[in-house]
């Protein structure tokens, strides 16, 4: 019975099998199918080893290099050392000084948490305004430096000043450090990294003075969300021609939704971050993720779904952005978006701040100099060839996807298809971006240069770049693997080579050099203020010399060189008509209702001849005030009174009746605003 009875017991069990029974018995037999791995010798382990070790070492090398040649340059060209602590503070120029002056208040706090509270209400720093000065300045690396100079002990053996610079050029070694990191790991070959770091720091164009370093250091904190919301949408073109697995892509989604909202927190609710395009470009690809269909890709439907899918990401983006400004109160550079329609030329304006914005080299489009720099050192010529094939082999991958083919899992030398690796693509998306931009806006040239060395490095390295471009040529002399594989050794050695015999004796040069940094009169000023001035007095004047008075001195100002802030942008406005054709009564006016005491007058923007016509800040003055014709039609109004800042030096009534000069040199003039007025004569 047993014998007879077994066979239909086992029938039953298989007629009715459990499916998750079913799945583990089918990935058992997958596994079972699939063959076990070789093991790999330990000559090839020790070789990966050897190539690993010696690409970090110089990775690292290559960073503290980097670091250590800012930090001697910085020296020989400031004598930094052997300098009194007033003159270094004074080589701080422009929006650096304020955030330098910030860490030293950390610094003199009896406690890190009376220092951010004192930051976040502060009313020491600008006349009749208080500001929390930690979100609107984003002054978290301060905080992260004050900290970390008493948490070491650094107090004990270093001076501020040199932990601080030391900081920003560890984070420039750090950055030359990741730049080298990616172009290996694109290429394969650290030798790419090593040309990436030449590049990079031939084409630096000129030294990276504090006040462009700290700009870098902090300013990019505060608009970071810009930046990434050019990856979100580098990603979001990857997503759409199905080059990029859709899981990873939204998962980076997340993480920018995670940063923001974390942001938004520890920055005190900064409304600028919700009202961010970044955040709403997001929302609406995650939207549009929840509204997708599952439908055969390659079919003529899918096709369709794609369009409709990105004419759905851009509405919503524009909407949900709509909406949270609507309802989310805030004051997100609305300046900056005036600016960028008189800069493209759609709006025209007298203003003189936006005319003062537009002035200003770093917001103008690249000189010739700046491209003939980089072709001299054979980078632009490079990164045009790269980007060239990268981008026309993209466009073949994109035809072949419209078309409805796969992409190889797995793509081969041989295969000559550069363009099929995703992380290819997103770059070369992404510097494209930043380019036009670039383009437009020269201070931008910071963050695409080195998106520029990192990619012409990587594609000359490159023997997949090389073998694409053999496949277009149908080589068929020389055999295309072995040539690419040559190339991409031969022609990163010969510039590598190139570069070392024409730039390295001008590093040297630069290092050898002695400068001097020589401002007696400013440090003349600084020293009167100190010893003259009342504590309780507020200065007045433009905006750059309020940021050294308030690191030097620890003075009260009326405006700061900042231009994040209407408010702020505004009071620089209105402090600069002291170079203009205004009465003496309606300067002293301005300057009473922001409760100044002291007003100085800088000879060199009075007297100024030196920048483009139209540019000084007398003609922008001019024009905002009627006072000068800027295109034909436009009505001149006559002034009656002398430029103020001249008038006011040669003592007469009624400008002797409003200011009293105190002190003077070759380049400022300082003079008290009286409090009681006499017209007597």
């Amino acid at each position: 019975m047993a014998e007879e009875e077994g066979p239909p017991v086992e029938l039953r069990q298989r007629k009715k099998p459990k499916s998750s029974e079913n799945k583990e018995s089918a990935k058992e037999e997958k596994i079972s199918d699939i063959p076990a791995p070789e093991r790999v010798p330990k000559h090839v382990l020790f070789q990966r080893f050897a190539k690993i070790f010696i690409g970090c070492l110089a990775a690292v090398t290559s960073g503290m290099m980097y670091a250590l040649y800012l930090s001697a340059y910085h020296e020989r060209k400031f004598w930094f050392s052997n300098r009194q602590e007033l003159e270094r503070e004074i080589t701080f120029q422009g929006d650096s000084a304020i955030y330098y002056s910030y860490y030293k208040d950390m610094l003199k706090a009896p406690s890190f948490e009376r220092g951010v509270y004192e930051l976040t209400h502060n009313n020491k720093t600008v006349s009749l305004k208080t500001i929390n000065a930690v979100q609107q300045m984003s002054l978290y690396p301060e905080l992260i430096a004050s900290v970390l100079y008493q948490a070491t002990g650094s107090n004990e053996i270093i001076e501020p000043v040199y932990f601080y610079i030391g900081i920003v050029f560890g984070l420039q070694g750090i950055y030359v450090t990741a730049l080298f990191v990616t172009s290996w790991l694109m290429s394969g070959t650290w030798l790419a990294g090593m040309l990436t770091v030449a590049w990079f720091i031939i084409n630096r164009f000129c030294y990276l003075l504090m006040s462009a370093s700290t700009y870098t250091f902090m300013m990019m904190w505060e608009y970071s969300h810009y930046l990434l919301f050019l990856q979100a949408i580098s990603l979001f073109l990857l997503d759409i021609f199905s080059l990029k697995q859709n899981d990873k892509v939204y998962e980076v989604y997340k993480i920018y939704i995670f940063s923001l909202f974390l942001g938004y927190l520890l920055q005190f609710e900064n409304p600028a971050l919700l009202v961010s395009p970044l955040l709403s470009l997001v929302a609406a690809l995650m939207l549009a993720k929840c509204l997708q269909l599952n439908v055969k890709k390659g079919s003529f439907v899918a096709k369709i779904i794609k369009v409709i899918n990105f004419y759905l990401v851009c509405t919503l983006t524009i909407t949900l952005n709509i909406i949270m400004k609507m309802f989310v109160p805030h004051k997100e550079n609305g300046h900056m978006l005036k600016f960028l329609e008189v800069k493209f030329g759609l709006n025209m304006t007298k203003n003189f701040t936006m005319n003062w914005l537009l002035c200003q080299e770093s917001l103008q489009a690249p000189s010739q100099d700046f491209f003939l720099r980089l072709t001299q050192s054979s980078l632009l010529p490079f990164y045009i060839l790269v980007l060239i094939i990268c981008f026309l082999s993209m466009l073949q991958v994109i035809f072949r996807r419209i078309n409805g083919k796969s992409l190889k899992e797995t793509v081969t030398l041989e295969d000559g298809r550069i363009g099929e690796r995703p992380e290819i693509i997103y770059h070369v998306i992404h510097t494209i971006l930043l380019g036009s931009l670039a383009m437009v806006i020269e201070g931008l040239k910071y963050i695409w240069i080195p998106y520029v060395c990192m990619l012409a490095a990587f594609g000359v390295c490159s023997p997949e770049l090389w073998m694409t471009l053999f496949k277009w040529l149908r080589l068929r002399t020389v055999h295309p693997i072995l040539l690419a594989l040559i190339l991409s050794m031969a022609v990163p050695t010969i510039i590598g080579l190139s570069l070392w015999k024409e730039f390295f004796p001008r590093l040297m040069t630069e290092l050898m050099e002695l400068q001097e940094f020589y401002d007696p009169d400013t440090v003349e000023l600084m020293t009167w203020i100190k010893r003259q001035a009342p504590v309780a007095a507020v200065f007045a004047g433009s905006p750059q010399l309020m940021g050294a008075i308030k690191l030097c001195t620890g003075w009260m100002v009326t405006s700061l060189p900042l231009y994040n802030d209407d408010d702020l942008l505004k009071r620089n406005e209105n402090i600069y008509q002291i170079y203009s054709k205004r009465s003496a009564e309606d300067i002293y006016k301005i300057l009473t209702s922001y409760k100044a005491n002291y007003l100085i007058v800088e000879d060199a923007i009075c007297n100024e001849v030196g920048t483009m016509r139209g540019c000084r800040v007398k003609d922008l003055l001019d024009i905002a005030n009627g006072h000068m014709v800027c295109e034909e039609g436009d009505k001149l109004t006559y002034s009656k009174y002398g430029r103020f800042c001249h008038e006011v030096k040669i003592n007469y009534s009624p400008y002797v009746n409003y200011f009293t000069r105190v002190y003077w040199n070759r380049s400022y003039f300082v003079y008290k605003i009286n409090t009681v007025i006499s017209f007597q004569s």
